[in-house]
């Protein structure tokens, strides 16, 4: 018999759902230089294809460790990346929440993300699910690590914004 994790408290739960929305907003807002804000020192972003995550392939799509990778790509997008303006509105499912050994927080959280160019076209951009750990920082949920696992292999060349 397989025991049944503790439940998450409410108060919780609530904290880390209004997280995961938060980092969305920022993302959708453009307000690209707080991204890296919403991880540990060390934490880990991935994109990576579903193929290459069910299979525990390293190889993914964009690969950032640490914060300071991530304000590379940050200020990169903002001074030296030329691309297509563009924005995106995440949809996001109701995470999945549990608790690991150590206290940190799993969750999964299936997103719908849709594009909308300069030219006012849109499309559905990107489908898949988030898989994070969450720790707890003075209170303050922090992503220690998130993979975002796309449902799809093929990939859009006009990656440029986080997932």
């Amino acid at each position: 018999m397989v025991e049944a994790a503790p439940p998450i408290a409410p108060d919780s739960r609530v904290l880390i759902e209004d997280f995961l929305i938060d980092y969305a907003h920022a993302i959708d807002d453009g307000d690209l230089k707080r991204w890296p804000d919403f991880f540990t020192a060390d934490g880990v972003y991935q994109i990576i294809p579903r193929e290459s995550f069910d299979a525990g392939l390293p190889m993914g799509i964009m690969y950032c460790e640490g914060r300071g990778m991530m304000s590379d790509r940050v200020l990169a997008l903002e001074t030296a990346n030329i691309f297509e303006p563009h924005t995106y509105c995440h949809i996001l499912g109701r995470p999945r929440l549990n608790r690991d050994a150590d206290g940190a927080f799993k969750a999964r959280t299936n997103f719908n993300v849709f594009r909308t160019m300069q030219d006012g076209g849109g499309e559905m951009f990107a489908v898949g699910k988030y898989v994070d750990t969450i720790a707890l920082e003075d209170g303050r949920p922090m992503l220690r690590d998130r993979r975002v696992v796309l449902e799809s292999r093929r990939i859009d060349i006009l990656l440029v914004f986080p997932l």
